[in-house]
Formats: C-alpha cells, sequence, structure tokens
C-alpha cells in the first residue's frame, strides 16, 4: 500500500484531537452542568455536583470534622490569644459603668479610686491565668458538646449554590481540569497518528 498522503496524515488524527478534547471538555463540564436536572433523548442528565450535594456535603464535613478540624485544634488557637489581655478588656468595658455608678455612693465612692478598681481587676485577672489550664478544658469539653463541626460544614456545603460551589472547585483545579481537556485532545492526536500508521503497515 501506498504511503498515505500529508492531507490523510493531519485529517485523522486532527479528527481524533478533536474527538478527545471535546469528550474531555464535556466531561469536565458535566461535573457541574446541567445544574438542574433536564430530559435529553428521555434521559434524564444533571451534573454530578448538583445531583450528589447532599452526599458530597455529608462527605466533606466528614473530613473536616473528623480530620482537619477537631476541637482540641481549636482550644489550641485558643491558647495562642492574648488571654490576659482580652480578660482586662472585658472587664474594662463590663466592669466599667457599675463601678461609675458604685463611686456616686456616699461612703463606697471615695474607696473605688482609679487605683483600687486596677488592683481587684488585676487580682481578679491573675486568679483566672492561674486557672487558664483548667478554664480550656472546660472550653474543650463545651466544644466537643456543643459544636459539631462535621454537620455544620456539611449544613453549609449542602446550602451553597451549586454556582458557588462549581466557583469554589475551579479556584482549586480549574488548571488540573484544563489540563485534562489538554490531555484528552492529545491522546486523540496520538490515536490518530497510530491509526495512520497501523492502517500503512497493515495495507
Amino acid at each position: 500500500m501506498a504511503a498515505p498522503d500529508l492531507t490523510t496524515w493531519i485529517t485523522i488524527p486532527a479528527i481524533g484531537g478533536l474527538i478527545g478534547w471535546s469528550t474531555n471538555w464535556l466531561a469536565v463540564k458535566m461535573i457541574f452542568r446541567p445544574i438542574k436536572p433536564r430530559s435529553f433523548l428521555g434521559i434524564r442528565v444533571q451534573g454530578l455536583v448538583g445531583r450528589r450535594q447532599q452526599e458530597l456535603a455529608k462527605a466533606i464535613g466528614r473530613v473536616v470534622g473528623n480530620h482537619l478540624v477537631e476541637h482540641k485544634d481549636v482550644v489550641k488557637s485558643l491558647n495562642k490569644l492574648d488571654f490576659q489581655g482580652i480578660l482586662v478588656g472585658v472587664l474594662d468595658k463590663g466592669l466599667g459603668p457599675k463601678i461609675q455608678e458604685l463611686r456616686g455612693l456616699p461612703l463606697i465612692g471615695g474607696f473605688l479610686t482609679e487605683e483600687r478598681v486596677r488592683d481587684i481587676r488585676n487580682s481578679i485577672v491573675d486568679g483566672i491565668m492561674k486557672h487558664k489550664e483548667v478554664v480550656l478544658d472546660e472550653v474543650e469539653k463545651g466544644l466537643a458538646k456543643g459544636l459539631d463541626v462535621p454537620g455544620l460544614v456539611e449544613k453549609k456545603v449542602s446550602l451553597f449554590a451549586v454556582e458557588k460551589l462549581e466557583t469554589l472547585i475551579l479556584e482549586v483545579a480549574g488548571r488540573e481540569l484544563r489540563a485534562i481537556e489538554v490531555l484528552g485532545g492529545v491522546l486523540g492526536v496520538l490515536i490518530g497518528v497510530a491509526q495512520v500508521g497501523f492502517l500503512w503497515w497493515n495495507g
């Protein structure tokens, strides 16, 4: 058999590349689209994310809650805060109005000088700071009982609009998804070249 002409060498690989790219492009699009169920030739079609959103939300919640964010991690983050500074600020803000009110009383008012109020505040803060670990342990116990991280994440993700999920996924994996499309085209071209070579070899 005579060697295929240049047109054959170009046309078949080009068609293969187009088919490979377009099928991968369609597969990537169908991860998200169509967002709402649609019928096509009697077949119900919906994007993977929209169809499996509840299961996806549950899986993400389980992974985040059981492996990524645990109650002890939250407590460790709290431990890095300026706990003493926060207490001072809270006490100043909370006790300030009451102190001003008490200063208006005849006998007590003269006792509540700025220095004495500061000493009382500092004594309270020092007392709490001495038991900081106990406080954080109680906070962790409270979080363990009241903070359901898997459930919270699951609820948030399940309520996301599919368009928002699409945007988030594309922000993270957009380059990889485009690479899949390109790879489909490259493989299609290579298969087309192989087909022409196979026909020539067996001609």
